[in-house]
């Protein structure tokens, strides 16, 4: 990173942390010379992102073919608000990442799918129907091997010019967070059934907070 170079980091462990703390990314990638950008869901195993789809997707089926692609992510933290416009910013985390889209074996769908099941809520797997063959059949499988990655952060306060620093202008910090609310049953529960894993209790927390504890 050229830019601001002191926000970037390359090590696994910031890389993970920004990905452990999102569910959906963005995933960049061209076809035919036209890019497209499109937001899915991904779980990580290791150092190998995996996301999935119909098999009748168009993006999928670009993927398929084995093509370098960008993955993303991007948490907002905070509005920056500084007494110049120029110096006003935003304090986020961001994640990006590049490889090759691979198409996933059928032998490994079932396994990968409960997988994801489980990263968006543990225990999740055990209690609800598995997919059956012809669920299974529909969906497509990707992922990717991270061979490049980097982090790019902002946190703290403005950095105000020392001549705007007497301005008659509120400057500050307006932190903004995704806050995960109050469960909301589809009608009474039968009684003995658990709750929704680690979401049951975590009204009023930050989303990427529980994500990355659960």
């Amino acid at each position: 990173m050229r830019r601001l170079p002191e926000r970037a980091a390359y090590d696994h462990e910031a890389v993970f942390a920004v990905l452990d703390g999102a569910l959906v990314a963005h995933l960049g990638y061209v076809v035919d010379g036209q890019p497209f950008v499109t937001p899915t869901c991904f779980w990580r195993e290791g150092t190998r992102l995996y996301w999935h789809g119909s098999v009748a997707s168009r993006m999928l089926k670009a993927q398929m073919e084995g093509i370098p692609v960008c993955l993303t992510v991007t948490h907002l933290d905070g509005l920056v608000l500084a007494r110049s416009a120029f110096n006003s910013s935003l304090n986020y985390r961001s994640a990006m990442v590049f490889g090759t889209a691979r198409l996933l074996r059928e032998a490994g769908k079932a396994k990968a799918l409960d997988a994801f099941v489980e990263r968006v809520c543990p225990g999740r797997a055990a209690q609800a129907r598995p997919g059956s063959p012809s669920e299974l059949k529909q969906t497509a499988i990707l992922y990717l091997d991270i061979e490049e990655a980097v982090v790019k952060t902002r946190a703290g306060s403005p950095h105000d010019d020392d001549g705007d620093l007497d301005l008659p202008v509120w400057a500050g910090v307006i932190p903004l967070t995704l806050q995960v609310g109050p469960a909301e049953p589809d009608g009474p529960p039968p009684p003995g059934v658990p709750g929704p894993g680690p979401w049951a209790e975590a009204a009023g927390l930050a989303m990427d907070q529980v994500l990355r504890t659960s």
